[in-house]
């Protein structure tokens, strides 16, 4: 049996603890680098479930894939142990990504479709060749992660999956040491609140390991049939299906999510009215409990009142499509939001001043230094993601390669061009590589702020937009409040006998139950 990458000795695999820190080196340091890419990209990454990654043997993670190779780095920079890759043979050819591969163990998996020409037989012995080298490390202790759909898509909901994760788990399964813990599948939920989006939100949420029936809880014999394989594999892959259905949130299609998240959003707002509070600030994972509340109550009523959910989601439907005309957000209908906050008023008078009084200001350098690559790597993501899932990745991978080489470049022209600018600028250090790291520093921390400053700006320009629509449509926003109110009700009355996952804490937030000290406690609203 194949030995596990990186681990420390009989001891480490024999507990199937294989820590990151004495792994290959390789491994460790695209690791570093993987943390600084989705760092940069995300402005908050969320963990979730941690406890539920038994702290024996090896298993299975299996994942959804809506956004590209962003999903497998989410999942390699969360795990607290190492983590095996199987990709498609096929990618090991393409430049620089085939590289990646490599370095940090990924193996190479073949599909039935690259063997289609070979007969049946030849086909089997050349698929279980391939993989065999990725089951024998599961056996082994170690983690593997699949992406058992195959292929990143735009969907909002899970595609049809491959078969290829219960494949590797019945055959690690059977290269697994008599008497070592047997390999677990762990469902994750990978979300994101806007994929495509710099400085956006995501959360990597670990469910408990699946718990398999007894007719699937066994380890393959050695006679046994290709079709009792076939068809346990297929059992196995619809329970996994099943199980990433609710770790994904998944649903038929857009116009459905935008409503159960619009449903989500109107009783939270509804809510923080009625108790006479501001909602506050909202993680992805109370987003996501949120989400999956309102789903489970409409899955679970629609099945004994389809005609009332109907209903009930046409005049949600109505309601939706009045709110985004007004350009407003739910609870943007009670308060009227502050033009500026006291801090973001300091900020602003600290940009004015950095601007018009500190020249060259960090602010102005940041945008003549960034701005060109930025709008390049836009331009690149809009032109050359075929679907919306690529986007991020493209900003990720592009970004990593187009800022720090900008950077090199305009520090490469102040070492060589450092006379012409000192007698522009006086200020500038007195010698040439001086001038150079000052002008990385520049770009790095101008960069920074631009975005800082961005944002700001965009927050102050939504308030004014705000008053003023409130101000134009105060009628149709005294209407729509009373909409989302009877709403509410509807919406709290389609739940009532439906066990909903989480619960409120004693403020009203959505928070899982492990978190929750008054789980039990009667609140006034239950979703």
């Amino acid at each position: 049996m194949a030995p596990v990458p990186g681990s420390g000795g009989q001891n480490d695999q024999q507990l199937g603890q294989v820590d990151p820190k004495r792994g290959p080196r390789a491994y460790r340091l695209t690791l570093v680098f993987l943390k600084a890419l989705v760092g940069t990209f995300f402005r908050h990454t969320e963990i979730d479930g941690l406890e539920n990654i038994p702290a024996r043997g090896g298993g299975i993670i299996v994942a959804w894939h809506p956004n590209g190779l962003v999903d497998p780095g989410l999942i390699l920079t969360s795990f607290p142990r190492q983590v095996i890759f199987g990709a498609r043979h096929g990618l090991f050819k393409v430049p620089l990504l085939g590289a990646l591969l490599r370095l940090i163990g990924t193996v190479p998996i073949l599909r039935a479709t690259d063997t289609a020409a070979l007969d049946p037989e030849e086909r089997r012995a050349q698929n279980l060749r391939s993989l065999d080298a990725l089951a024998g490390q599961v056996a082994a202790g170690a983690f593997s992660a699949l992406f058992p759909e195959g292929v990143s898509h735009d969907a909002p909901g899970l595609q049809h999956l491959k078969t290829g994760a219960a494949r590797l788990y019945y055959r690690a399964r059977a290269l697994t040491p008599e008497g070592a813990p047997p390999p677990v599948i762990l469902p994750v939920g990978l979300h994101y609140d806007r994929k495509a989006a710099f400085r956006s939100s995501a959360l990597v949420s670990f469910h408990p390991p699946l718990k398999l029936p007894e007719a699937l809880d066994v380890v393959p014999a050695q006679n046994e049939t290709h079709e009792a394989s076939r068809e346990r594999c297929h059992q196995l892959t619809d329970a996994i299906g099943e199980a990433l259905e609710g770790a994904v949130q998944s649903v038929d299609d857009w116009e459905l999510f935008l409503l159960l998240h619009r449903s989500r959003t109107l009783i939270r707002a509804e809510r923080a009215a009625r108790a006479r509070q501001a909602p506050g600030p909202q993680t992805l994972q109370e987003k996501t409990l949120g989400f999956a509340r309102v789903r489970t109550a409409y899955t679970e009523r629609l099945k004994s009142d389809p005609e009332k959910v109907a209903a009930l989601r046409k005049r949600v439907a109505e309601y939706h499509h009045d709110i985004r005309a007004l350009g407003l957000k739910d609870h943007e209908l009670d308060l009227d939001p502050p033009l500026a906050s006291r801090w973001m008023v300091g900020f602003l008078v600290m940009q004015v001043l950095a601007v018009f009084l500190l020249m060259p200001p960090i602010l102005l350098f940041g945008y003549l230094i960034n701005g060109l690559p930025a709008l390049l790597l836009a331009a690149a993501a809009r032109l050359g993601a075929r679907l919306k899932k690529d986007v991020a990745t493209i900003k990720i991978l592009g970004g990593a390669i187009l800022f720090p080489a900008t950077w090199a470049l305009c520090a490469v022209a102040a070492y060589f061009g450092h006379e012409i600018l000192h007698e522009s600028f006086p200020s500038l250090p007195p010698t040439p590589g001086r001038s150079a790291a000052m002008m990385v520093a520049l770009g790095v921390i101008g960069g920074a702020v631009a975005l800082r400053y961005q944002h700001v700006s965009a927050r102050t320009i939504r308030a004014v937009r705000v008053r003023l629509s409130k101000h134009r449509r105060w009628f149709t926003t005294a209407r729509l409040r009373k909409e989302r109110s009877e709403l509410t009700d509807a919406l709290l009355a389609m739940a009532q006998g439906i066990e909903l996952p989480g619960a409120l804490d004693g403020r009203g937030r959505i928070v899982a139950e492990r978190d929750n000290p008054t789980f039990g406690i009667e609140l006034p609203w239950e979703i």
